[in-house]
This record gives structure tokens, C-alpha cells and sequence, in this order.
């Protein structure tokens, strides 16, 4: 199973910007849809000629409050739009968006949690007897969960302020290609006028339209439940279902995790995939169901709920469905803008621009890489591009990502099946073993290592971990492969030994390699 230890280091790495506490900027208010003009004292630095703001940001997420702070800084006139500037209900993410109020720092601080139970039940293997991990208590973890978030609140609201950025709380939504009116309940809607527009709105979760849907909550709700389900099914088979499957394991709750599909985690590599069902199996109490889907849910007289499926029901205290994202752009009013959409997302280029010259969009809406340092890598350089006198595309290619299960998947560059598909001729490199720390007190906890090579030119252009702290180690190796290195240069560097990480530069012999594109033992 699965368990919990303190993260503040993570911080810093995701608060590159954001923003904090000052008391938001009046709601510039006067008649229903008031014009703000340049006349506006609170607007009078503007340096923008016909317009309120030379960038009007729609959302204050990752890419949202990157993009506003930076072009701030290279001299530009910025309106951040932030439907709320507190985390919590209606709609949960603030000023620093989902990753910081409802995605990875939360999250993780729930998986630190979720592992202190398997920590312990190693402990006498190394001499410490009767040890006991204790109770969870759900409502004294989520009050200090709220206080860090509300911290991380505030902090990313300053920074916008101190770097000069106008924060207004409303809804965004498009009058015309440089007009956005800003509404907000119970206040007179404004326009705002601005020569370039960035939608940094993120996305929203998607759940599937059958009998008693209305019953379940999403990753949004589950931070904000006022007690632990003892009982859950979790519905989907991405990277949010699988960790939150492993999570509320660690954190005692009966777990029941349903995919419609034959294995989880679709686009990982497949041998990663593999490997982290046989570890969920065997060291968890997860009821993995694949190939099940449900048909209805049905809320009982108790409070309970019953997930009927086509082979049976399971009876629990809450369902949470993780089955994907849609991009939130319902409210903008895109067509009057003339923005072209493919279904909720907005199509971009490398420059993060729409269709429309004057309007870009960053991080999720755009259904590019669905993962913060993405939005900000995309906020930042759209910011340079803009204000900044730079050319600076957004580069895609050789992104690290992490799997926050136990044990995690770091990985970086193509799976084995899309090197294949692009390189053809590939060897591929396999360890799998028992680390250090649970061979000693005899668990059965097994990791598993992989490289991947572009043979024609030596090139690593896959690294792939199932191990502890695999994020924090496939982060230093993705330097290497987003520089180029090669096989040979692997090779050339001394590990550091007695580590796991060391397995990737003693890995001598390929386990199989491809021959243009046909595999060979």
C-alpha cells in the first residue's frame, strides 16, 4: 500500500508565477456594461494607444498568471480576469489555477500522506518494532491542506500585483476581437478593451451523460469532501484516476477503480503501464476492474450509492469520475471574436496563436501537453515573443512527466511503441529489480528501468522509470535527453552507487532491438 512526508520544495519549482494578498481592485463599476476607458485614473499608465490594455489575460492559471507577470515585466499593460480570487466553491481553482488549488500540489500533498502506512510496515524489517502508522484523520489533513493552499492563494496574487498586473474577478467573454465584457454577480458587467487577448482558462471534467451521473464528484469536489468516503469507486484510467485510486488506498478508504478499457494509463509506455498494475495488484487492496464501465448509479436511502455495471454492482460512499477534460471555453463567446475551436479546445500554432491575429491561448484549452510547466513554458515564451523582442516558439518535443503512484513512473521522450514508429531501427534497454530499500525488510516492491535508443544516431530518446522518486530522478535525466545525449555518453558516466538511479548508465546490452520497424530478439 501506499502513504505521507512534508513538500515544500515542490513550491518553488511551480510558484515561478504567480501572485497574492492585497484586497482586489474595485470591480469598476458603474452602468449595466460600463466601458473602461483610458481616462480611468486606475488605467492612466497605460501605454497602449487606442486601448484599455496592451494584454488582456482570460484566466489565472499556470499559463495564465506566467504570461501576465512576464509581459508585465518587459514594460506591457496587463488585466489579469480571474472568475474568483479564493479557492473554494463554485468553481474551486483562484488566482495560481487547477494545478495549484485542485491539481499536483494538493494532489501530492495527499500522496505524501497516502504512504506513511507502507513506510511503516517496512519499519520492522530495519529493527524498529511495533511500529504503527496510527489513524488518518481526513478533517485535520484537509483544514492544513486549505491553510497551504490559501498561502500559495495569496502568494501568487502579490506577485501579479508587485509586478504591476490589473487582477479583476469575473467572467471573461468576448464582445469582439480586442472587446471582452467582464461580468460578476451581484456587479454591473464591464468592457475592457485590449489590443492582444490571451484565453489561459484551463479545462473543466468531463462526465459521461447516464442515470445518476449527478451523483458523483470529479478531483475538483474531492479536495473539499468534509469526510473520508470509506468506501470509493473511482471511474477512468488516466494518470488522475490511477493516483487517486492509489491515494485513497494509502489513506484507508475500500477502493474500487473501473476502466473501459484493457490496461490504464493510454499513451504511457506499455512495459510502464504493465509494470505498475502488477505492483498496484500486489501491494495494494485496489479492486482494479478493467474492461467495466458503469451504466448507472443509484443513490440509496442510507446515502450510499450502488455502481451498477454490465457485470454487477458495487455498493460505496462516493464515486469520483476522472474520464478526461474538456477545455472550458462554454462562456467566452468565441464566435464573436471569430476564434475557431475543435469541439471545447482552441486550435494554436507554435506561437500559441489562434486563428485570430490578435488572440492567443496557452496551456489546456489548447489540448497540446495537458501539464503546468507546459502552460507556463508556453505563457512565458508567448510573453517574450509579444513584449519581449524575442522569437520564441514553444518546443513540445522531450517533456518529462510523472505518475504520482507508488511506485511513481518518471518518464521522458517516446514510448518504445512511438520510437519505433518514428525511428525504426531502435534498441531498447531493460532492468527490472528490487531496490535496496525494500529487498532489505523483504518487500515485494519491484522497479523497472528503460532506455531508449535511436540506433542510426545513438541518440537516448526515451528514459522511462517505475521507481521511488522517479519524478525527481527522471528530472535531471530529461536535461540530458532534451540536449541530445547519446548511448555512448550514458555509458561514459560513472553512476552513483548504491543508488537505483544508477541502472541507467550501466545498462550495457539491449534487451530486444528493431530493424526497420520489425523487432528483434
Amino acid at each position: 500500500m501506499v502513504r505521507f512526508a512534508k513538500a515544500s520544495a515542490l513550491l518553488v519549482s511551480l510558484l515561478g508565477s504567480t501572485s497574492a494578498f492585497t484586497a482586489p481592485k474595485a470591480f469598476l463599476s458603474k452602468s449595466p456594461t460600463t466601458r473602461v476607458g483610458t481616462s480611468s485614473t486606475e488605467l492612466e499608465a497605460s501605454k497602449c494607444g487606442n486601448y484599455d490594455y496592451d494584454l488582456l489575460v482570460i484566466g489565472g492559471g499556470s499559463g495564465g498568471v506566467r504570461s501576465s507577470r512576464i509581459s508585465a515585466s518587459h514594460g506591457a499593460s496587463v488585466c489579469l480576469v480571474e472568475t474568483q480570487l479564493n479557492h473554494g466553491e463554485p468553481n474551486y481553482s483562484a488566482i495560481g489555477g487547477t494545478s495549484s488549488m485542485l491539481g499536483v500540489y494538493p494532489k501530492k500533498l495527499m500522496v505524501f500522506a497516502s504512504r506513511y502506512p507502507f513506510d511503516v510496515s517496512e519499519a520492522s524489517g530495519y529493527g524498529w518494532n511495533s511500529a504503527t502508522p496510527g489513524s488518518f484523520d481526513w478533517k485535520t489533513f484537509m483544514e492544513y491542506k486549505n491553510t497551504e493552499i490559501s498561502r500559495l492563494n495569496g502568494i501568487y496574487e502579490n506577485m501579479q500585483r508587485n509586478a504591476g498586473v490589473d487582477l479583476m474577478e469575473g467572467y471573461g467573454k468576448f464582445i469582439s476581437p480586442h472587446e471582452v465584457e467582464i461580468s460578476k454577480p451581484g456587479e454591473e458587467a464591464k468592457v475592457v478593451t485590449a489590443d492582444k487577448v490571451l484565453v489561459a482558462v484551463g479545462g473543466w471534467p468531463f462526465k459521461p451523460s447516464i442515470p445518476g451521473i449527478e451523483h458523483t464528484i470529479t478531483s475538483n469536489e474531492i479536495f473539499y469532501l468534509p469526510e473520508q468516503p470509506k468506501r470509493i469507486v473511482i471511474v477512468g484510467g488516466g494518470f488522475i484516476a490511477v493516483e487517486f485510486a492509489n491515494i485513497m488506498d494509502g489513506l484507508g478508504s475500500d477502493v474500487t477503480l473501473m476502466y473501459r478499457g484493457d490496461m490504464f494509463l493510454r499513451g504511457f509506455d506499455n512495459d510502464m503501464r504493465t509494470h505498475l498494475a502488477e505492483e498496484l495488484e500486489r501491494n495494494t487492496d485496489i479492486d482494479i476492474q478493467f474492461n467495466t464501465n458503469p451504466t448507472e448509479i443509484k443513490k440509496n436511502e442510507d446515502g450510499s450509492f450502488t455502481v451498477i455495471t454490465d457485470s454487477g454492482e458495487v455498493e460505496c460512499d462516493a464515486v469520483m469520475y476522472a474520464t478526461g477534460r474538456n477545455g472550458k471555453t462554454d462562456t467566452l463567446n468565441l464566435d464573436a471574436a471569430g476564434v475557431a475551436t475543435e469541439g471545447t479546445f482552441i486550435p494554436v500554432d507554435n506561437y500559441s496563436k489562434t486563428n485570430v491575429d490578435n488572440i492567443y491561448a496557452v496551456g489546456d484549452v489548447t489540448d497540446r501537453i495537458a501539464l503546468t510547466p507546459v502552460a507556463l513554458m508556453e505563457g512565458h515564451r508567448l510573453a517574450d515573443t509579444l513584449f519581449g523582442g524575442m522569437d520564441r516558439p514553444t518546443d513540445h518535443e522531450y517533456v518529462a512527466s510523472t505518475v504520482f503512484t507508488t511506485p511513481e513512473i518518471g518518464t521522458v521522450g517516446y514510448t518504445e511503441e512511438e520510437a519505433v514508429e518514428k525511428f525504426q531501427n531502435v534498441a531498447v534497454y531493460k532492468s527490472k529489480f528490487r531496490p535496496m530499500k525494500h529487498s532489505f525488510p523483504k518487500s515485494e516492491a519491484y522497479s523497472l528501468f528503460k532506455i531508449i535508443v535511436a540506433t542510426d544516431t545513438d541518440r537516448v530518446v526515451g528514459v522511462h522509470v517505475a521507481t521511488d522518486n522517479a519524478g525527481e530522478m527522471v528530472q535531471g535525466f530529461a536535461v540530458a535527453v532534451k540536449m541530445g545525449a547519446t548511448k555512448a555518453q550514458f555509458d561514459e558516466t560513472i553512476g552513483i552507487h548504491p543508488t537505483s538511479a544508477e541502472e541507467l548508465v550501466t545498462m550495457r546490452s539491449p534487451s530486444y532491438t528493431y530493424v526497420n520497424g520489425e523487432k528483434v530478439e
